[in-house]
């Protein structure tokens, strides 16, 4: 046990393993090895430019799945240090836990599930899995990256029972109702504090949300008031800057100590303490998570529903639908690999083999890879 460690951390050693044996990485853990793998993927260079709310050509500032990634893992690596987590396994998690989005956000996912419905439906937590097990192809010896049963423990956050069934042990929580260990968990929540706070920083930069209404949130009036008294002088910048920075401070404050006294009230003496309860350990205190509450509200009645936004998810789930009728009629309009891909698959499990190929070809679009794939299938003038 890494002495840095808590008894209830993942520790590299003790880890469950890869599914495919490889010898010990050399100067570096596991869980280290899996980060840099993930770095070194396609699919997160890919981030780059997907959507996290704002589509990439709108604005070069904006939040981009990527950068996104990558303030999730500062939020969860300083939580772990606090709590003695294992920081290494917290950031390939958090690296990782969007690797198999769709391009344009949710809206592509949300265009993409219907027309996968018949086919055993789709959902971008799994889709991230099946990235990091199967679509990246670049190890001789493997198909995958083959990251360490922790880390894609932690990336798959939800499951079906019905899918859970399919995915052998680390599928196991889903059917028996238990818990991920806690850097899954806390990686989990980090997310959403990352989410939360630069989409209220991205809102308001692109004036879809005002300070003003923003001040109808109690955690962010609170904290806004905090800002104001302490500099008398702000422009609109600072004056953003210095309220988020307060309301995420605040987060982490609540959840490292309400985290730190569950785990001193609950004594687990090993991780399988930790995955065999019930509940998660790491949370909010009850009036922080009615707060954040109010806040996710406010967000999605307010940005995510909000005309400008509503009219570029419309047409960004025409061009998910049409993309995949187009493919799933015609397989031969993909990509000569991706038709090879198409034809293997149908001969094993029929049209479903089909759908799943021409699924994971538009999840792994870049939003204006998808624009462009769309223009080249549907206008005359594109020849290639």
């Amino acid at each position: 046990m890494n002495a840095s460690l808590a008894v209830y951390a993942a520790d590299t050693n003790n880890s469950r393993g890869r599914r495919y044996p490889e010898a010990p990485p050399g100067y570096r853990s596991e869980y280290q090895r899996d980060r840099d793998r993930i770095i070194h993927s396609g699919a997160f260079r890919r981030l780059e430019y997907k959507t996290q709310v704002f589509v990439n050509h709108e604005g070069d500032l904006f939040r981009t799945r990527l950068t996104h990634s990558l303030e999730v893992a500062q939020i969860a690596r300083t939580i772990a240090r606090t709590l003695s987590l294992n920081e290494d396994l917290c950031e390939a998690i958090s690296l990782a836990h969007d690797l198999g989005h769709t391009p344009f956000g949710h809206a592509g996912q949300d265009a993409l599930n219907p027309c996968m419905r018949a086919y055993g439906g789709f959902e971008h937590n799994a889709q991230s899995l099946r990235v990091v097990d199967e679509l990246e192809d670049k190890y001789a010896d493997f198909r995958g990256l083959n990251l360490t049963f922790e880390t894609r423990e932690g990336i798959l956050k939800h499951c079906s029972k019905a899918r859970a069934r399919d995915l052998g042990d680390i599928g196991e929580r889903f059917l028996k109702g238990g818990q991920p260990g806690l850097e899954a968990q806390l990686a989990n929540v980090a997310d959403e504090i990352a989410y939360n706070n630069h989409d209220i920083d991205d809102g308001l930069r692109a004036r879809l949300l005002t300070i003003e209404a923003m001040r109808e949130v109690p955690l962010f009036k609170r904290h806004h008031d905090q800002a104001r008294k302490a500099n008398k002088q702000m422009n609109a910048k600072q004056e953003r800057h210095e309220t988020i920075r307060r309301i995420i401070n605040t987060l982490v404050s609540d959840l490292t100590e309400t985290s730190r006294a569950a785990l001193l009230k609950a004594k687990p003496k090993g991780i399988e303490d930790v995955r065999a309860r019930k509940k998660p350990l790491i949370a909010y205190s009850a009036e922080t998570q009615v707060e954040n509450l109010a806040l996710k509200k406010f967000l999605r009645e307010h940005l995510y529903k909000h005309h400008q936004v509503y009219r570029m998810t419309v047409k960004a789930q025409r061009v998910v639908r049409e993309l995949f009728a187009a493919l799933i009629d015609d397989p031969r309009l993909l990509p000569p690999g991706k038709f090879e891909d198409a034809k293997a698959q149908e001969k094993l499990t029929g049209k479903t083999g089909r759908a799943r190929v021409v699924a994971d070809y538009i999840a792994g679009m870049t939003d204006r890879y998808a624009l462009d794939e769309h223009e080249r299938l549907f206008d005359p003038r594109r020849l290639r």
